[in-house]
């Protein structure tokens, strides 16, 4: 579309995955996460648990060292999405938890528990992308929600080179992606209403409230200890359940979290509206 070649297209993403957790495919070449795997292992070291379990649970567990945050605040983001996913039919699973029940739930790696970590899911996802001259002709302003700003960021060499599991799960890909929205837009933080992200783990919930500066570094505990990141809050985060609850088919979520967005910002939420989402 940007570049002239069509006026309205299709996207599509779906997953239909195996049981259990993700694991390793192929023992005759590279694996791709072979540096992930370095810091793990010059950092925390490598345990039996699931390997991704591991690096999202090895960046929380650097958050409280860094930072005095607690397990209860991994578990209060689980216990939000899961409330969350209450009000959305095409959540996975629709079934609140007390903090209690979230704290207790199997440990799958320090400091997450099961309740705290995405599910394997089946799923898929699709929106419409058109340019505005085709929006005009065909009369739906009222339906589109225009994109302002995006930004796709890969590893930075930081990922990998200063021995840390918050910049090797993604800490500063997320945070330059997000400035660079942030400029081209001239749009802050402290604009948003709604955001979805992209909680694999709630310890990745927690540190990209950071990356993406709806708060400062080290204040993603007094965030949600005040209730920032829900209904009633300065941004409801993940209005959908997030990837805990609604489910995480890998090749749908990014496409289903930007179909909550605009069911968000139509006022086609159904019971989980956000007001006002502008």
């Amino acid at each position: 579309i940007a570049g002239g070649l069509a006026d309205c297209v299709l996207c599509v993403g779906f997953e239909k995955m195996e049981r259990g957790s993700l694991s390793t495919k192929y023992t005759d070449r590279a694996n791709p996460m072979e540096r992930h795997v370095e810091v793990l292992n010059n950092t925390f070291g490598i345990e039996a648990s699931p390997f991704a379990c591991q690096m999202f649970g090895n960046a929380g567990r650097e958050h409280m060292k860094l930072y005095g945050t607690k397990p209860e605040h991994f578990a209060k983001i689980a216990h939000k999405n899961h409330k969350h996913s209450v009000n959305n039919p095409y959540s996975q699973f629709t079934e609140e938890y007390s903090l209690d029940q979230i704290l207790s739930s199997p440990k799958i790696h320090e400091p997450l528990t099961k309740l705290q970590c995405c599910p394997t899911s089946d799923g898929s996802a699709a929106v419409i992308l058109a340019n505005e001259n085709f929006v005009k002709k065909h009369k739906l302003e009222n339906k589109a929600i225009e994109i302002a700003g995006i930004s796709l960021v890969t590893d930075l060499p930081s990922a990998f080179r200063d021995n840390s599991c918050l910049k090797m799960v993604g800490y500063d890909m997320s945070q330059a992606a997000a400035q660079n929205v942030y400029n081209a837009t001239g749009l802050s933080p402290q604009d948003f209403q709604v955001v979805e992200l992209h909680d694999c783990f709630s310890a990745n919930e927690l540190i990209t409230y950071e990356a993406l500066g709806l708060c400062q570094p080290g204040e993603a505990g007094s965030f949600i200890d005040r209730g920032d990141n829900t209904y009633g809050g300065r941004v409801v985060v993940n209005p959908s359940g997030g990837l805990i609850s609604k489910g995480h088919p890998l090749g749908a979520t990014g496409l289903a979290q930007c179909c909550e967005l605009c069911w968000q910002l139509r006022g086609e939420a159904g019971k989980r509206p956000v007001p006002p989402a502008e």
